[in-house]
């Protein structure tokens, strides 16, 4: 019998590209969980703060710990997404009781960064979001849809912006952002 071995493969496979001073980058190095809050969300609040470091946001928002490694984002009042980053990825999550259910969505999603000066003028083309730093500050959050594909939007910093939509259409996902800074560069 053959030795086989399997190599977990990104949904668009380490994709980057510069268009003028604003890149597009694959996310290869997240690790994506969802937590819901069990029966006693007070212990699953203390759990998630004792074990990670983070607090619960409010949704709409995003939390760091300390490192930043760890972000929650705020989707809704009794699930975040959990971003784990950079080699802490590796190990996942730690483990949080089980006043919390946690499922990891790593495989799920295909993410996208877009960055520099030009990134709300391209997204403004496909999201129908207000992305002005006044109405969506850095650390907000949101589902909407682009091109009418699911999407989550984080802004990450200024002109930064972290783009998750299910993997299942991470090509089509590309293609509106990227067929987007096309248009105007």
């Amino acid at each position: 019998m053959a030795n086989l071995s399997l190599h977990a493969t990104p949904p668009l496979k380490g994709y980057e590209q510069r268009f003028g001073n604003t890149s597009l980058s694959e996310v290869t190095d997240t690790s994506i969980y969802s937590i819901s809050l069990a029966l006693q969300p007070d212990e699953a609040l203390a759990s998630v703060r004792n074990k990670l470091g983070v607090e619960w946001p409010v949704t709409g928002q995003s939390t760091l710990n300390a490192d930043a490694s760890h972000r929650l984002l705020g989707l809704q009042s009794d699930q975040v997404f959990a971003l784990v980053t950079g080699k802490v990825s590796e190990t996942g999550l730690p483990e949080l009781d089980e006043s919390a259910y946690v499922t990891d969505q790593s495989d799920s999603w295909a993410g996208l960064v877009i960055d520099g000066p030009m990134s709300r003028t391209a997204l403004e083309r496909v999201c129908p979001i207000d992305l002005h730093p006044s109405v969506f500050p850095v650390g907000q959050v949101t589902r909407t849809t682009m091109e009418h594909l699911a999407v989550i939007i984080l802004s990450e910093a200024e002109n930064r912006f972290l783009l998750l939509s299910p993997a299942s259409s991470a090509h089509s996902f590309l293609h509106a952002v990227e067929t987007s800074l096309h248009n105007i560069y």
